[in-house]
C-alpha cells in the first residue's frame, strides 16, 4: 500500500470518529395545555374574566378575556401586571391551548410559545377558516427578580412555512434580556393581510424591577 492510499484510510478514518455539524437550539421545549375549566377565577364581570392557570412545573399561567379579545402572561408576574396590563390584538381573537415553553441553559422557562387565532370576518361578515389569521406569540416568562412577561416577537404562522423554528430561534435569542414595557416586540419573517396589530395595555406608572 502506498503512502498516499494510507494517509487517505488514515483520514477517512479519523473523520469517522469526529461529531457531526447539525444546526441545534441552544435550548429544549417541554409543552403544557391551557386548561381554562380548571384555572381559578381572579376576577369576573360581565365583560369578562380573569384567571389563574396551571403552566410548567410550578409556574403558573394569567389568562384574560374581555370584548371577545384575550391577553396570557407566564410566570411569576407582578402582581400589578396580573392585575391591569393586557396585550392582544384589535381584531376579535382566540388562543390555542398548547403552551411550548423554551428552556435555558439551568432548564428553567424564559420563554413560552403560544398561537393566537385572529378572527377576521369573511366574505359574509361572520368567521371563516379562510379568512381566519394566525400568529405565534413569543412571550417572556416573568421570574422572581424579574416580574415581567409580555410579548416578545410576534411570527405570522400563515405566511411563513417555518414559523415554529422562527418562533423558537427568536425565543432562544431574545426573550430573557428583553424589557417589558420599555420594547416594542418585533415581527419575525413575511407578513400576510391576515394578521392583526397588537394593542397594549400597561398600568400607569408601573416599572419592572
Amino acid at each position: 500500500m502506498n503512502k498516499t492510499v494510507i494517509l487517505i484510510a488514515t483520514t477517512a478514518a479519523l473523520l469517522g470518529f469526529m461529531p457531526c455539524a447539525k444546526t441545534t437550539y441552544a435550548a429544549d421545549s417541554v409543552y403544557t395545555d391551557l386548561n381554562l375549566d380548571a384555572c381559578e377565577t381572579l376576577a369576573e364581570d360581565p365583560m369578562g374574566v380573569s384567571l389563574r392557570c396551571k403552566g410548567y412545573k410550578d409556574l403558573p399561567v394569567y389568562f384574560k378575556e374581555g370584548d371577545l379579545r384575550q391577553s396570557v402572561q407566564f410566570g411569576i408576574v407582578d402582581r400589578a401586571l396580573v392585575d391591569g396590563a393586557f396585550e392582544s390584538f384589535s381584531a376579535f381573537n382566540h388562543v390555542n391551548t398548547k403552551i411550548e415553553w423554551r428552556l435555558g441553559d439551568n432548564d428553567q422557562p424564559v420563554a413560552a410559545i403560544l398561537r393566537w387565532f385572529i378572527d377576521n370576518p369573511g366574505p359574509d361578515g361572520g368567521s371563516s377558516t379562510a379568512t381566519r389569521g394566525e400568529i405565534l406569540v413569543v412571550s417572556k416568562v416573568a421570574r422572581e427578580n424579574d416580574g415581567g412577561s409580555c410579548f416578545v416577537a410576534l411570527i405570522d404562522a400563515k405566511a411563513n412555512p417555518n414559523a415554529n423554528d422562527l418562533a423558537r430561534r427568536t425565543a432562544d435569542e431574545s426573550a430573557a434580556k428583553f424589557a417589558c414595557g420599555m420594547e416594542e416586540p418585533e415581527w419575525v419573517g413575511s407578513k400576510s393581510g391576515l394578521i392583526s396589530e397588537r394593542t397594549f395595555s400597561w398600568p400607569e406608572g408601573y416599572v419592572v424591577e
